[in-house]
């Protein structure tokens, strides 16, 4: 996924993500709990506290939302206000036996607005799938595909977003890494579980994009540092390996890679020759030439044999909508970025990153980058009016406080120790993953997957699974969930139902019993 590095990742921070009739009401008559103080420049916890209750698959459930922050500190002084919103169902089940999430976007410097808004909160933001929002008014509504009705949800923003800031002498480059991330959220959710009684409960982390690398960060983390075993961990759409989801780069395998998704974007807008109906089959294909075609050619370097490279190009060209001198002239090495450009090039239009499906007209013709994602205006302002409207509102979040919805730029450090004590020199989080599936037996594994994905494509998701280093038994605990979307499958109409089965599904599944 490289482009330059600061270019690709300044992109990705962005996100970086009909059942029963429902009911909600907002208990109005309660004013909200406030417990927000300022003495003498000392920064307190915050909670503002709301009843509610809507009604999921059939079910009236009624819940405490919580919005604040904790204090973090080190060595007793405050270094990062951490923000978060919790959501907790009121219920006669002990707190031991209640499962909770943690749940995040990713970026890195994306707050949890997306997943908060998109799939997991009670309210939902109303978007036009693949197309641009309506314009305001915004439209909100109770989210009946949430499962509150099975777990607790806390939605976290890390340092730099939402209402996380550095505090006293901590400075944002203290928090704003591989590692240092890794390790102040997973002391967020130490001090969150121990202040409100969770350590007996099943828990589970739900990251996406870079929270695919947070997660499974956290997943080793956690109990390695905290003793704290996690039942579950689900990573939607997940950034793992840059040395397999980078396609920009000199790297051969990316590239053998991102292809299905540049055939599966060609072949949704209808640019394939003699297209067929069976996307699936046609993707299973071109993954398999991908990898026992393509991937050889490219490791043959600049000295390949002529017949070869021609006989190459031409399938390339076939599977992706463009043509075979096309690929000639870029040396069968052609990135997502320059794809999207190329695509629609003569309708002056380009396809999306997050989501391919979305388009929109290019800015420039000769364009070989993208100096815009159709995705994220046709989505992005629906999102940030639904929230803020729901936070000052539903909430009753009234302060004087800024959310920030992206902490973009960063100046991210990548480096990365991997779990045998080694600093990497491209960050992968498949060893601290496998080590945590090893080390906990109990620990389960969700990926939900979009095939219309140019940010995170399946087929490198797929290259991830392949390449954890576990034992059978372990890979029994893995599921594997694919939509016909894109980075955000929950926004497609027809996944998003599918989307809350298959999660709650695996929530129930991962947790023992008697």
């Amino acid at each position: 996924m490289r482009l330059t590095s600061s270019l690709f990742f300044s992109l990705l921070t962005a996100l970086l993500i009909l059942s029963a009739p429902i009911e909600s009401t907002y208990a109005d008559e309660h004013e909200p709990e406030s417990e927000h103080h300022e003495a003498n420049d000392a920064p307190e916890a915050h909670r503002t506290s709301t009843q509610h209750s809507i009604r999921i698959d059939g079910e009236t459930i009624d819940y405490e939302a919580t919005v604040g922050w904790l204090i973090m500190q080190n060595e007793g002084k405050p270094v990062a206000r951490f923000g978060y919103t919790a959501y907790i169902r009121n219920t006669d089940q002990p707190k031991g036996e209640r499962p909770i999430t943690f749940a995040f976007n990713g970026g890195p410097g994306s707050s949890s607005i997306w997943l908060h808004m998109g799939v997991l909160g009670p309210q939902r933001v109303i978007v036009n799938d693949s197309d641009y929002a309506a314009p305001p008014p915004v439209r909100r509504v109770d989210n009946a595909y949430s499962v509150l009705d099975v777990t607790d949800l806390v939605m976290v923003d890390p340092v730099g977003t939402g209402f996380s800031k550095p505090l006293g002498e901590a400075e944002g480059k203290d928090f704003w890494g591989v590692d240092q991330d890794i390790e102040s959220v997973a002391r967020f959710i130490r001090q969150y579980v121990s202040e409100n009684g969770r350590w007996g409960s099943p828990k589970f982390i739900l990251g996406e994009s870079y929270g695919g690398i947070r997660g499974a960060g956290l997943a080793h983390h956690l109990q390695s540092r905290h003793g704290m075993n996690l039942n579950g961990l689900i990573l939607v759409s997940p950034f793992l390996d840059a040395g397999a989801g980078r396609d920009a780069g000199d790297l051969n395998l990316p590239h053998a890679l991102y292809l299905p998704t540049l055939a599966a974007t060609a072949w949704y807008h209808d640019r394939i020759e003699n297209q067929s109906d069976d996307m699936e089959g046609f993707l299973a294909e071109v993954e398999d030439f991908a990898l026992n075609e393509y991937l050889p050619a490219l490791f043959a370097g600049y000295v390949i044999d002529s017949d070869r490279k021609q006989a190459i190009a031409e399938q390339l060209a076939a599977y992706t909508g463009t043509t075979t001198d096309y690929w000639q002239r870029a040396n069968l090495r052609v990135s997502h970025q320059q794809f999207v450009q190329e695509l629609m090039r003569d309708d002056r239009m380009i396809a999306g990153r997050i989501d391919s499906r979305f388009i929109g007209p290019s800015t420039n013709a000769l364009a070989e980058s993208m100096n815009y994602d159709p995705f994220f205006p046709a989505v992005g302002p629906a999102f940030t009016a639904a929230f803020f409207d729901y936070l000052h509102d539903d909430l009753g979040f009234r302060e004087n406080e800024d959310y920030k919805t992206t902490a973009w730029p960063l100046d991210w450090d990548w480096s990365h120790v991997n779990p045998d004590g080694r600093t990497q020199v491209a960050v992968n989080l498949l060893p601290d993953l496998s080590r945590a599936m090893v080390m906990n037996p109990g620990l389960h594994l969700h990926i939900q997957q979009g095939y219309y994905d140019l940010a995170t494509p399946y087929s490198v998701t797929n290259y991830y699974l392949r390449h954890l280093d576990i034992p059978e038994p372990a890979r029994e605990r893995i599921r594997y969930d694919l939509y016909p979307a894109g980075h955000m499958m929950y926004l497609h109409d027809e996944s998003l139902q599918q989307y809350r089965d298959d999660l709650v599904e695996f929530i129930e599944g991962a947790i023992p019993t008697e």
